[in-house]
C-alpha cells in the first residue's frame, strides 16, 4: 500500500542548469582574458572560481538528473543518492579552487605587479550581474535541497567576491599599490571557505547516511511512541535516500495485535507531511519475541530488516 506526495519530489531545475552554465562559461572567458590582458591575479582568481563554478554546476546537474531514474533491480532506490554525491563533490571542488587561488596570491605578496584598476573594476562589475543571475536562478531550491543549494552558494559567493574585486580596483586605482591584488585574492578565499564550510558538512553527514538535518529523530520517536497501542519503538532508523529525499523503518510493539491497514496508511501520511518521510517501512511486534523481551531488558540490538518468527508484520511504504 502506498500513495505518492510530490510536494516533497525535487523541483526540476534543469534550465537554471542550462542557463547557469552558459551565461557562466562566457563570463570565464572573458574574464580569464582581461586577468592575463591586465595582470590581475584577483581577476584571475575570480574566474578560477567562476571556472570552477562551471564544474559545479555541471556537477549539480549531473546529480539532478541521476536522481530521477528510476528504480532497477540493482538499483532499488533508484540513483537518488547520486544528488548526495554532486553536493559533496562540489564542496571538495571548492577547497581545491580555494588551495590554488591561496598559492597564486601569496605569490604575489612577495613581488605585486601593477594593476590597471578601471579594467579591473569594469570586468568584475560584469561578474556580479552573472552572478547574481545565476544564483537567483537557483533560489527558490536552496532550502529544501542541499545539491540545489551548492549551486547556490556557488554563485552568491562569486557575487560577493566579484563585489570585492570591484573594491580591490578602485582602491588600486585610487591609491596605485599592486599589493592591494593579491590581498583582496586572499580575502576571496576567506570568503570561499566560510560559504563551503556548511556545504561541505551536510553533504558529508548525508553521504554517511545520517538523519538529515532537517529531521529531528527525538521528535519522531515520540511521535511513534505516541500511537495508539504502541508500548515501545526500537530499531528506528532513519536516513537520507537523496538530497531531498528520507527513508524509515521501525519497529512498533503493539501487545493488543496488528493495528490494521488504515493505522499504517495514516501513519505514512503523518510522517510525510510532520517530518517529510515519503518512504517508510513499519514492523508491528506483539511484544512476546525474543528480540522484543532484549529490547524491554535493555539490550535491544539494530537489525531493520530481520523478521522474527511469532512476529506479526505491517508495512507502511510509498
Amino acid at each position: 500500500m502506498g500513495a505518492n506526495h510530490d510536494h516533497h519530489a525535487p523541483a526540476d531545475f534543469g534550465r537554471a542548469f542550462a542557463l547557469g552554465t552558459a551565461l557562466n562559461l562566457g563570463f570565464v572567458a572573458v574574464e580569464g582574458a582581461a586577468g592575463l590582458w591586465f595582470d590581475s591575479v584577483a581577476l584571475l582568481a575570480d574566474a578560477g572560481h567562476n571556472l570552477s563554478d562551471v564544474l559545479g554546476l555541471l556537477i549539480a546537474w549531473g546529480g539532478a538528473e541521476l536522481a530521477k531514474r528510476p528504480a532497477s533491480k540493482r538499483f532499488t532506490y533508484g540513483l537518488k543518492g547520486s544528488s548526495i554525491l554532486a553536493a559533496l563533490a562540489n564542496a571538495l571542488l571548492l577547497l581545491v579552487a580555494v588551495g590554488a587561488i591561496t598559492l597564486e596570491a601569496v605569490q604575489r605578496l612577495g613581488s605585486p605587479p601593477q594593476v590597471e584598476g578601471r579594467m579591473v573594476m569594469v570586468v568584475a562589475a560584469l561578474g556580479i550581474a552573472v552572478n547574481l543571475g545565476t544564483a537567483l536562478l537557483f533560489a527558490s531550491g536552496r532550502k529544501g535541497d542541499v545539491n540545489i543549494r551548492g549551486a547556490f552558494l556557488h554563485m552568491a559567493a562569486d557575487a560577493a567576491v566579484s563585489a570585492g574585486v570591484v573594491i580591490a580596483g578602485a582602491l588600486i586605482l585610487f591609491t596605485g599599490s599592486g599589493v592591494i591584488d593579491p590581498v583582496v585574492s586572499l580575502l576571496i578565499v576567506a570568503v570561499i571557505l566560510w560559504s563551503t564550510w556548511g556545504l561541505l558538512r551536510e553533504s558529508l553527514v548525508l553521504a554517511l547516511a545520517a538523519v538529515p538535518p532537517r529531521i529531528d529523530p527525538e521528535a519522531v520517536e515520540r511521535t511513534l511512541h505516541a500511537l495508539p497501542g504502541v508500548t515501545h519503538v526500537h530499531d528506528l532508523h532513519i536516513w537520507p535516500m537523496s538530497t531531498t529525499e528520507a527513508a524509515l523503518t521501525a519497529h512498533l510493539v503493539i501487545p493488543a495485535g496488528h493495528p490494521g491497514d488504515d493505522f499504517l496508511v495514516a501513519l505514512q501520511h503523518r510522517l510525510s507531511d510532520e517530518f517529510g518521510i515519503d518512504h517508510c517501512t513499519v514492523q508491528i511486534e506483539l511484544g512476546d519475541g525474543p528480540e522484543c523481551r532484549m529490547y524491554a531488558d535493555g539490550h535491544a540490538h539494530g537489525h531493520p530488516h530481520e523478521h522474527d518468527h511469532g512476529h506479526e508484520h505491517g508495512h507502511a511504504h510509498d
